[in-house]
């Protein structure tokens, strides 16, 4: 707190914003609000720039190395589950995925795609090592669709993926602008990871096929092995951390959503 106020000014009040890592504050001071974030990737200046996360307003370096962030607080709120089905959220992802600055940040930061083979040999070799996950059946089940769904992922195009498209992400000022925050996850990689959590998660069956065409694809049978390669392989990677963290009931409502999958993959594409 005190590098803080170093940065900031001893006028200014700081108050923890919350999270997982601690590090995100509050500032204000005359009715002037910033949101503060130690040590945020180099990428937010790009994501700022093209107008997907609120206005960076500066970075200052600190003495010890910590590199502070501070951002435009903007009022507004989170968007509500069956907002994620509109028009706009389509938009935001389809301008993130053909970003071409977002890219090329990305790659200079190091970040490098990980081919679908390279993920499904990870998985198998992360499930196989824990003998209560590698002899279960729908465990063995997805194992074997995703076997059968890979070919269709191979030599797609590469974009930079949110990878946590979750409607708390999402913020909606109260001047109308929509904003995608939280970018820790984000990857290089192929498209469908994105809004194929999003479809499954927020929106029906039966309207995908137009949502999708907002965005600018067509819903073909490629492209839904592609999503649901994806979902199968996201529900695994859960159930496997889950597991290894003793989080039984966490692991078992997983395995209710891999079912799910298992079946619905089943019945429409394998």
């Amino acid at each position: 707190m005190n590098c803080l106020h170093k940065a900031l000014g001893k006028e200014w009040s700081i108050t923890p914003a919350g999270g997982l890592t601690g590090d995100a504050y509050i500032a204000e001071h005359q009715h002037k609000r910033l949101f503060v974030k130690r040590n945020s990737s180099p990428f937010l200046a790009v994501l700022s720039a093209e107008g997907i996360v609120p206005k960076l307003v500066w970075t200052k370096r600190m003495e010890n190395g910590d590199v502070l962030t501070a951002q435009e607080w903007l009022d507004g709120r989170e968007l509500k589950p069956d907002e994620m089905r509109q028009e706009r959220v389509a938009d935001l992802l389809h301008k993130i995925h053909h970003s071409s600055e977002l890219l090329h940040m990305l790659m200079r930061l190091g970040k490098k795609a990980v081919t679908p083979d390279e993920r499904f040999v990870m998985i198998q070799k992360h499930i196989n090592h824990h003998h209560v996950l590698s002899t279960d059946d729908e465990v063995r089940t997805a194992i074997h669709i995703l076997q059968k769904l890979l070919p269709a992922t191979r030599r797609q195009k590469q974009v930079v993926c949110h990878c946590d498209l979750n409607h708390n992400n999402l913020i909606l000022t109260e001047q109308g602008d929509l904003y995608l925050v939280d970018w820790d996850n984000a990857m290089i990689a192929d498209p469908a990871i994105d809004f194929g959590m999003l479809l499954n998660k927020y929106v029906p069956k039966k309207d995908w096929a137009d949502w999708l065409k907002r965005y600018g694809v067509r819903q073909t049978n490629n492209v839904l092995k592609r999503m649901y390669f994806y979902l199968l392989l996201d529900c695994l990677n859960y159930m496997n951390w889950h597991f290894e963290r003793g989080e039984r009931q966490k692991m078992m409502e997983r395995l209710d959503e891999l079912t799910v999958l298992n079946d619905r993959v089943i019945s429409t594409i394998v």
